[in-house]
């Protein structure tokens, strides 16, 4: 199945931003014509530097960012399993698509930032994978179950008795993004349950090979590859001159002999052949991972120089 390549920006905001800089970057998305706004899930800084305001709450920004916009998709990129009982995330997504109008996607995957649950006392299980199989299953249950039927769940992690499954999602399916490098078990159940497989922060080599691994999953199950949206998620700084992509870099303490190794980062020009490059893969949708959401004009350089040139 052919599709116009989205193009769509992706935040951080544990590292630093309230929910007014999280929606005026989700309305300047809207406004220049990018086909989605999406967040970590994250509740701890990562690094040095000023944490102030401290971490928001993906789901409730989220939902919030839903009733300020008309037309973007929103949604997490990821949420972990050991934030939230998967009985309660239904209700959540479920409750945002509504209040989006159904432009919600749920972004879902194992967690991986330890220090984070220590801080706040959350649980860190060792077997998550574990977790997310039975979240997947949950969380999609709740949802397929018809109007006035009843959802139970019994599993090594969460039983559920006898649920009403409410309420329900405007979409149906709710897209479902699933991600990461791993080679066996992640391509599998993402070929089970996820309706978009993502490889991020990684060169192209490895984009193509996961790319590879989830297609054979699919295929192993008798799924059409084809119905499997594919996309990639990479840093980004871009910039026309040289002062200002070094003051990008250093706003989100990035070593300027690094970054561009495998990111998303140079002149307009570059950051178009970039693009191109990653469909020429396979993907279906980019992530531009733009941590300071502070810098709107940088946003409006890429609808402005970028945005044009890769559909």
């Amino acid at each position: 199945m052919s599709r116009a390549l989205e193009v769509c920006i992706f935040t951080e905001p544990q590292q630093g931003a309230s929910y007014d800089e999280q929606l005026a970057q989700a309305q300047a998305t809207e406004r220049l014509g990018f086909d989605g706004w999406f967040r970590s899930d994250h509740i701890l800084r990562m690094g040095a530097g000023d944490p102030m305001p401290g971490p928001s709450d993906a789901w409730t920004t989220l939902a919030g960012i839903a009733r300020e916009t008309d037309r973007i998709r929103l949604g997490t990129l990821v949420s972990p399993v050991t934030f939230r009982h998967p009985g309660l995330l239904a209700i959540q997504v479920a409750q945002v698509d509504d209040m989006s109008g159904g432009r919600v996607e749920l972004g879902l995957g194992a967690g991986w930032f330890g220090s984070e649950h220590a801080a706040y006392g959350i649980p860190f299980p060792r077997r998550r994978f574990d977790l997310l199989e039975e979240q997947l299953q949950v969380v999609t249950g709740l949802w397929q179950t018809a109007v006035g039927g009843r959802f139970s769940f019994a599993g090594e992690h969460y039983d559920l008795a006898d649920a009403p499954a409410l309420p329900k999602p405007v979409q149906s399916p709710v897209p479902l993004i699933m991600g990461g490098g791993g080679r066996t078990r992640l391509p599998a159940l993402a070929a089970r349950f996820a309706t978009e497989f993502n490889r991020g922060f990684s060169d192209e080599d490895e984009i193509a090979a996961s790319f590879a691994r989830v297609r054979a999953a699919c295929e192993a199950i008798g799924r059409d590859p084809g119905t499997m949206r594919l996309s990639v998620a990479l840093p980004t700084v871009v910039a026309s001159d040289d002062s200002t992509y070094l003051a990008r870099l250093a706003a989100i303490r990035a070593d300027p002999d690094t970054f561009a190794a495998v990111n998303l980062a140079g002149t307009p020009e570059v950051a178009v052949e970039k693009i191109r490059r990653l469909a020429d893969l396979g993907a279906d949708r980019v992530y531009l991972q733009l941590v300071d959401q502070r810098d709107l004009d940088h946003v409006e350089l890429i609808a402005t120089e970028v945005l044009p040139h890769v559909r």
